[in-house]
C-alpha cells in the first residue's frame, strides 16, 4: 500500500515550472534559429541546422521531465535565496554595460570585480576596486596588445598605451 495518511502532502514546484517553461521557449527558438538553416549535409546527412536541432529537442525533453517532477512536487526543498549577494552581482554588470564605453574595460569590469568581490564577503569596496582594475587592466593588455584582438579602451587604457 503506497498511501501514507501521515505522508506530508507534496505541493506543486512553481519555480521549476517557470524552468521548464523557459527551458520550452529556448528550445523552440533553437528549432525555429535551425529552420531556417540551410541544410548542407551532403552525403553524411548532417549539416550546420543538426546540432541546433538536436539540441532544441533536447531542451524540450528536459522541459517535459522538469514539468513532470515539478507537478509531482519531486524536487527537494529549497532553501531561502539571499537576495542581497545577488543584487550585487547584478548591479556590478550593469554598470560594467554602463560604464564600458565610457570608462573602457579596465575600469569598468574592476567595478565589476569589486561588486562581485563584495557579493562574496569582501566588504572593502576601496581596496577590492583597484585590485579589479589591475586584474582587468592585464586582461586588456593581453588581449588587445599580444593577442590583437579589441576591447573598449578608455582613460587608463589609452595613459599606459597611448595611440600612435
Amino acid at each position: 500500500m503506497s498511501g501514507n495518511r501521515h505522508e506530508p502532502q507534496r505541493r506543486r514546484d512553481t519555480a521549476a515550472l517557470a524552468i521548464a517553461a523557459g527551458l520550452v521557449v529556448a528550445g523552440a527558438v533553437m528549432l525555429w534559429d535551425s529552420a531556417r538553416l540551410a541544410d548542407l549535409g551532403g552525403y553524411s546527412g548532417v549539416g550546420p541546422a543538426s546540432v541546433p536541432r538536436v539540441v532544441g529537442f533536447a531542451l524540450i525533453g528536459l522541459a517535459v521531465w522538469t514539468a513532470i517532477e515539478a507537478l509531482r512536487g519531486d524536487f527537494p526543498q529549497r532553501p531561502a535565496q539571499n537576495i542581497p549577494p545577488v543584487l550585487w552581482i547584478v548591479a556590478g554588470l550593469a554598470l560594467q554595460l554602463v560604464l564600458l564605453h565610457v570608462t573602457g574595460f579596465s575600469i569598468a569590469t574592476g567595478i565589476l570585480f569589486a561588486f562581485t568581490a563584495r557579493a562574496f564577503g569582501k566588504r572593502n569596496l576601496a581596496m577590492t576596486i583597484p585590485i579589479g582594475i589591475v586584474f582587468a587592466f592585464v586582461v586588456w593588455a593581453v588581449f588587445s596588445q599580444l593577442l590583437m584582438l579589441h576591447l573598449p579602451a578608455g582613460p587608463l587604457e589609452h595613459l599606459v598605451f597611448p595611440r600612435g
